[in-house]
């Protein structure tokens, strides 16, 4: 197993956990305003799926200033759709993210990105898959934070508990 992909299976499984918490809490912490962070939680999940979806623009060729306004001008779209509606978004963009990453025979090929923030770098794509992982980890922190701040828990999404799931088969075999 390439140690990315198994990462970003991790990424899979730790967002569901957030969502499987979040659908089984009273509907209104979810766009609940406080301050932290993020005002809400559902801006929160967008942000990280927004971020997602422009990472993956980046890994399928765009260049990244097009990637990241294209993921970005859907934040207002998102922002009127349900919980369970952005959990399928999550599903299908992983899922592109499983026949990308299925689909490459080199994940330490070098692509050059230009960085609008940051300038011209030439980067592994395992550095971006790692990064989307680490950045979804984050704020996945911020998440559980907030929630507590309402006065409930959130899921226990440690990469350790990911070990002991129960399944036989990768997600992205």
């Amino acid at each position: 197993m390439n140690y990315p992909v198994k990462m970003y299976e991790y990424h899979v499984w730790a967002n569901q956990a957030i969502f499987n918490r979040l659908l089984e809490l009273p509907g209104e912490l979810y766009n609940r305003t406080i301050t932290s962070i993020f005002p809400t939680v559902s801006e929160a999940l967008i942000h990280i799926y927004t971020v997602d979806l422009g990472w993956m623009n980046v890994l399928s060729g765009k260049d990244m200033s097009s990637a990241l306004a294209e993921a970005y001008q859907l934040r207002e779209e998102l922002e009127a759709i349900s919980l369970e509606d952005l959990n399928l978004r999550f599903i299908e963009l992983s899922d592109r993210y499983a026949a990308f990453l299925r689909q490459q025979p080199d994940l330490e090929r070098m692509i050059r990105l230009d960085n609008p923030y940051a300038g011209i770098r030439d980067t592994r794509l395992s550095e971006i898959v790692l990064h989307v992982v680490n950045h979804g980890t984050y704020h996945r922190g911020n998440i559980a934070a907030m929630l507590r701040q309402l006065g409930s828990s959130s899921a226990m999404t440690d990469y350790a508990f990911f070990w002991y799931q129960n399944k036989p088969e990768p997600v992205f075999a």
